[in-house]
């Protein structure tokens, strides 16, 4: 059901604009080459761009920000230290290392290497030898990790993603989207600070051997400062972003692209365009007033709404006509309710994005109306619920 919106946020949306022009053809607010794309505000989760997000896509190399999540996490929940060490394997060094002639750190076969460097291998060098090392020695093999990776996944909130192994090697099975890939991505730079700073290191030496961060945008000039490129026959270049730049981040995923060059400055646009094009406006402050939700036999035939925190969004400077919002809810909400009950949500759309969903409450309790109110609210349900 969609209920009432306050005035206020009518009239900050321009909501009758936005009706008045459904159906007509218009221009999108942003046009990229990428296949799929999706692209998050870091402090307020609004969705700033949005193109067939939840694609199914192989992961290619960037399956290896879920290994370093895993690993951040083990960790963080003190089952390892960074000085502890994990002995490099002939598979390790035959699949991931100088012999498979990819993404290597070059580690020496049966030499035993700190998880600090091979952290820093991965994140900068996309190590596959440094991820084998790692999955070898926290899980017994590479595919108990992945099995761990899938888990773990689900357990950040990650519906969609799928590993088989740890480097993110071709292997049937192994998928995720856009849309995880951003939120995986926001997810470790949030809850593990102290790691996510490996990602900007602008280079890495181990065993002799100087290599740069293979992550393009670091060398940009943009503020970025993470976190992984990929790339899979058959599907593409693809790239996980994120930029840090006058006070705000943005976290940006793309996939399907040409070419390396072409991935490269795509991205680039793309979070530049996420910086310049938007402002931040709180519409609500917490406990405010958002709208209200229609009663069944109640006291009162409405309940006024509210969040537990400020709503805040970055609204787009321009094309503002765009913008939609609705309260959503199963309703109307029988009676009796009590004070801070979930009652729905305040859905704000940019053009066809589904830009920021926020959980609303019952402002105030509403007791259970008189038997004639329940009667009067049951003749009407009849005569107009069919209608909804």
């Amino acid at each position: 059901m969609i209920s009432r919106l306050s005035t206020p946020l009518k009239l900050l949306i321009g909501l009758l604009a936005a009706l008045a022009i459904v159906g007509q053809a218009q221009a999108q607010l942003f046009e990229t080459k990428a296949t799929q794309a999706y692209m998050i505000d870091a402090e307020t989760g609004t969705v700033l761009f949005s193109k067939e997000p939840d694609k199914p896509m192989a992961p290619a190399s960037l399956a290896k920000l879920m290994t370093m999540e895993v690993v951040f996490n083990a960790i963080k929940s003190g089952r390892y230290k960074l000085d502890d060490t994990f002995a490099v394997s002939e598979n390790a060094w035959r699949t991931g290392g100088a012999a498979s002639r990819a993404s290597t750190m070059f580690a020496a076969v049966k030499s035993q290497i700190r998880i600090e460097d091979l952290i820093q291998g991965v994140t900068v060098q996309l190590a596959n030898d440094g991820c084998i090392v790692l999955a070898e020695g926290m899980a017994g093999s590479e595919a108990n990790f992945a099995l761990q990776m899938t888990e773990r996944a689900r357990e950040i909130g990650l519906e969609k993603s799928t590993f088989v192994n740890s480097t993110g090697l071709p292997a049937p099975g192994q998928t995720t989207t856009v849309r995880e890939l951003a939120e995986l991505g926001l997810h470790i730079w949030r809850t593990y600070p102290e790691f996510y700073r490996y990602y900007s290191l602008p280079e890495f030496n181990w065993n002799k051997i100087l290599q740069r961060n293979r992550n393009p945008l670091i060398t940009m000039d943009i503020g970025a400062d993470g976190m992984a490129a990929g790339f899979t026959e058959g599907e593409g270049f693809a790239i996980v972003g994120s930029v840090n730049r006058e006070g705000r981040r943005l976290f940006a995923a793309m996939a399907g692209l040409a070419s390396d060059r072409e991935r490269s400055e795509e991205a680039r646009k793309l979070l530049d365009w996420g910086m310049r094009s938007f402002e931040k406006s709180e519409i609500f402050a917490a406990n405010e007033p958002v709208g209200e939700a229609q009663v069944f036999g109640g006291t009162r035939s409405h309940v006024a709404l509210v969040a537990q925190k400020p709503i805040s969004l970055f609204l787009p400077i321009t094309n503002r006509e765009r913008l939609v919002a609705r309260i959503v809810y199963d309703g109307p909400v029988a009676a009796p309710i009590a004070k801070g009950t979930p009652i729905g949500s305040l859905k704000v759309w940019i053009g066809d994005t589904l830009s920021q969903e926020t959980p609303l409450y019952a402002a105030e309790a509403v007791e259970v109306g008189s038997l004639q109110s329940r009667a009067l609210d049951a003749v009407k349900e009849l005569a107009v619920g069919w209608l909804r």
